[in-house]
């Protein structure tokens, strides 16, 4: 065992690209990564990481990452030989991604290793193949288990399972949740409102965000309903975009020149969990998945000094808050509301501008995270630039499992 750093991270700008192809953006994040870690080549990379969920809805089913890679190879951009693992866990992904890069430099399989996200939600000219990506993110076999568990999870929460037109079912699924939540603790529209232009005024400093405008609460509770509580603010585009981390060893990193071991992160924690078909009343998946990240990496919720959590609807991050442990059960419209996840505020979330607003391409997500993360603890992050940052966490989650995700990441990245 050894310690593991990201040694390079990159992120490409997320929005509509219509005419960007997978190899384009895999190209981008590729050439982009190298120039981060400062790299004159890839010739180190021993393994290679590839998350994506929906090529297959544009006919490539199998062999993805080779497929993307394969003309920078020829090029003699990426080392021959280099085997490619193909991951997929709905938006967590990337994540699942760099987990397996994490876990080579650990078991010493490799001293560098690349996880690279790459994602297209956005068919203009066929939308059936992006309602096909997304329907793939939960149980086609038994669709009556989850509809009967959410038609009697509708009573509880005082709002009926009706998918409608225009939207995912995910989105009514994150809607009763929040419904019960408010229900429950009292948690309110304005709150829900509150984190979500808290993300989009963040994003406005982010050059590489889709949305790069500032909101109001007023504003979001203004824009058209989606499934209430959430109106369209509170929920995260369509878009595609691409990310990519070099994640290298103690040793390879100790042979690089200072300037490249002086912008490495280290590793602290990447944990993963798995959903199930919870209660309502019952603490999600990722709580487990952060109370094991920060036992492996001896800290606690108040030794974090900001974090990226998975705000598919900006009813996820007040619930997330209370997950990972930075405020108690009930209290995330609260914390909130306080201003402390704010710029300057004891927990700053989303200084990215979150899924609502950064963007949320499923494939690409989680590694976006790290990336903003590692701009943040090198002191990079420009006016959105939390002082003195040393210590962050990611949460991403993917697919749907009741009202669990099926999978969940929680990494925490330390500077030393």
């Amino acid at each position: 065992m050894t310690d593991a750093y990201i040694v390079g991270s990159y992120s490409s700008s997320f929005g509509k690209f219509p005419d960007r192809s997978f190899k384009d953006l895999t190209r981008e994040v590729y050439l982009g990564v190298l120039a981060d870690a400062g790299l004159a080549n890839g010739n180190d990379i021993g393994m290679a990481w590839f998350g994506n969920c929906g090529m297959w809805t544009d006919g490539q089913g199998s062999i993805r990452g080779q497929v993307c890679l394969t003309p920078l190879v020829r090029e003699g951009l990426f080392p021959e030989r280099v085997p490619v693992i193909n991951v997929e866990g709905g938006c967590a992904t990337a994540s699942i991604a760099l987990h397996g890069a994490w876990k080579d430099v650990l078991s010493g399989q490799t001293d560098l290793s690349i996880a690279i996200g790459v994602e297209k939600t956005f068919n203009p000219a066929m939308p059936e193949r992006t309602k096909a990506l997304f329907d793939g993110g939960i149980d086609q076999y038994d669709p009556a288990e989850w509809m009967a568990y959410y038609a009697e999870a509708g009573e509880a929460s005082g709002k009926p399972f009706e998918p409608g037109p225009g939207r995912t079912i995910f989105m009514d699924t994150y809607a009763m949740q929040a419904a019960w939540h408010m229900r429950t603790y009292g948690t309110t529209e304005r709150q829900i409102a509150m984190a979500c232009a808290k993300n989009h005024t963040a994003s406005a400093h982010n050059p590489k965000a889709q949305y790069r405008f500032a909101l109001t609460p007023e504003d979001v509770l203004a824009d058209r309903p989606v499934s209430w509580p959430l109106t369209r603010a509170m929920c995260a585009p369509i878009g595609d975009g691409a990310a990519a981390a070099l994640v290298c060893s103690g040793a390879w990193l100790a042979r690089q020149p200072a300037a490249v071991r002086a912008r490495a992160v280290r590793i602290a924690a990447s944990t993963m969990t798995a959903g199930k078909y919870r209660r309502l009343d019952e603490p999600g998946l990722s709580k487990l998945a952060a109370e094991r990240a920060y036992k492996a990496a001896g800290l606690t919720p108040a030794d974090i000094d900001l974090a990226e959590v998975h705000d598919a609807t900006s009813f996820c991050e007040i619930y997330q808050s209370e997950m990972l442990g930075f405020c108690g059960m009930g209290e995330g419209g609260r914390l909130v509301e306080s201003g402390a996840t704010t710029l300057g505020g004891s927990i700053p979330i989303n200084l990215s501008g979150g899924l609502v607003s950064k963007g949320h391409p499923v494939g690409a997500t989680g590694l976006s995270m790290i990336d903003e993360l590692m701009l943040q603890l090198r002191g990079e992050a420009g006016p959105r630039q939390v002082s003195g940052a040393r210590i962050g966490l990611a949460e991403n989650g993917g697919g749907v499992m009741g009202f669990d995700e099926a999978a969940c990441s929680v990494t925490i990245l330390q500077r030393d």
